[in-house]
């Protein structure tokens, strides 16, 4: 898969999402599983596919009957390049700030705060 340099909208993460459980899907399967948890129209969610083609972060299979659409950008890159942007955005690309606002501002649990010991005990010994 090649790296995102693109930013997906919200809309467009949800269609992902989709892609990123199972694929390849036509837009048929597409709107299938994106009519429980939306109110979108068909119309609507065929605009956001042809959106994310054109960005790059979907392929098209048109040798099938129905085109079948597949993500061309994994999930972790994209995840990892839109963490980034939020950081640069919010806190000034500082970590450092982010971290602490978020641990001195939220309910965390002692299993999380054992967690985030660990992942940074891990770093350290890198």
């Amino acid at each position: 898969m090649k790296k995102i340099d693109c930013k997906i909208s919200d809309a467009e993460w949800i269609v992902m999402k989709v892609l990123w459980e199972e694929a390849p899907l036509t837009a048929a399967k597409i709107i299938e599983a994106l009519s429980s948890n939306t109110e979108w129209s068909p119309k609507t969610i065929h605009s956001l596919i042809s959106r994310l083609v054109k960005k790059g972060a979907l392929g098209v299979n048109k040798e099938m009957p129905q085109y079948e659409f597949y993500p061309l950008v994994d999930k972790r890159d994209v995840i990892l390049e839109e963490t980034r942007s939020f950081i640069q955005k919010v806190f000034d690309g500082s970590l450092h700030l982010m971290l602490a606002n978020f641990i001195k501002d939220e309910k965390i649990s002692e299993k999380e705060i054992e967690e985030l010991q660990r992942l940074l005990d891990k770093k350290m010994n890198e």
